[in-house]
C-alpha cells in the first residue's frame, strides 16, 4: 500500500513523508521542483511524479506514475499564502488560489477515490486558522480553504464508511512560501508572540498528526477540522 503526499517537497509535505517512511509506510511523492524531488525520492528510496497541480491531467499522471500499485492514502498538503486587501485584489487572484486549493484537491480525491475505498483508506486535506478566525487582507486564502473545510466535511458523508476525510488548519509556518512573512527578524518574532505558544510553526509539527490520519489508529476519525496552531485559533 502506498500513501500519496502531493506537494511533497514543501516544509510540511516533506515532513510528512519522511515520518511515514521512518515508520514503514510506503510513500509516492508528488511536487513540481523536479530537483527537490528527486532528492527527497533519493533519501527517501520512494516514488514520484513530477507535477504542477493547476496543469490539466495532473491526476492521472500520478496514476500512471503509480503503475497500478494499491493506495490507501491520500495527503494534499498544498498551500498558498495571497494577502492583500480586497479592493486591490482581482478576479485572477480568487481563481488561482481556489483551483490550487480547493479544485485541484477534488482531481486527485476523485482520480483516487476507487482506490481509497477498496483499501479503506484515509484523505488528509489542509485548511488554515483564517478560515474561521479573522484577519485583515486574507479574504482570498481564508475564503478558499474554508472551502476546503466544506469539502471535508462533505466528503466525509459522502464517503463514509469506506473512506475516511479529515482537515488539519495550521497557523503560520516556516516554508517557502511564508518567507516574505518569517525572513524579517521583527515581524518573524511578533508573529510568533500572537501565539500563546510563542513561536512560528515548523514543518515537523505536522508529520505525527498527519501519520495518526492516514493509519487505522484514527479509524473512528472522520469530518474533523484539526487546529494545529500554537493556540491561536482558541486561546486568547
Amino acid at each position: 500500500m502506498k500513501k500519496i503526499i502531493v506537494g511533497a517537497t514543501g516544509a510540511i509535505g516533506s515532513a510528512v513523508a519522511k515520518k511515514l517512511v521512518n515508520s514503514g509506510s510506503e510513500v509516492h511523492l508528488v511536487g513540481r521542483n523536479q530537483s527537490s524531488l528527486e532528492a527527497l525520492a533519493s533519501e527517501l528510496n520512494s516514488t514520484y511524479t513530477v507535477a504542477d497541480v493547476l496543469e490539466d491531467g495532473f491526476a492521472q499522471k500520478i496514476l500512471s506514475d503509480l503503475n497500478n500499485s494499491a493506495i490507501d492514502g491520500l495527503a494534499y498538503c498544498v498551500g498558498s499564502i495571497e494577502l492583500k486587501p480586497l479592493k486591490l485584489s482581482k478576479k485572477e487572484d480568487f481563481n488561482k488560489t481556489f483551483n490550487l486549493n480547493l479544485v485541484s484537491a477534488t482531481e486527485i480525491i476523485r482520480a483516487t477515490y476507487d482506490q481509497l475505498k477498496t483499501n479503506n483508506g484515509s484523505i488528509v486535506l489542509f485548511s488554515t486558522v483564517a478560515a474561521r478566525k479573522g484577519f485583515t487582507n486574507h479574504s482570498i486564502i481564508s475564503s478558499a480553504k474554508a472551502a476546503v473545510e466544506g469539502l471535508t466535511v462533505s466528503l466525509a458523508a459522502e464517503f463514509a464508511p469506506n473512506v475516511r476525510v479529515n482537515c488539519i488548519a495550521p497557523s503560520l509556518t516556516k516554508s517557502k512560501i511564508s518567507e516574505f512573512l518569517t525572513k524579517n527578524e521583527k515581524m518573524a518574532e511578533a508573529i510568533a508572540k500572537s501565539h500563546p505558544l510563542k513561536r512560528i510553526g515548523e514543518g515537523v509539527d505536522f508529520a505525527s498528526i498527519v501519520e495518526f490520519l492516514l493509519s487505522q489508529n484514527s479509524s473512528w476519525m472522520t469530518g474533523q477540522i484539526i487546529g494545529v496552531d500554537g493556540g491561536r485559533s482558541s486561546v486568547v
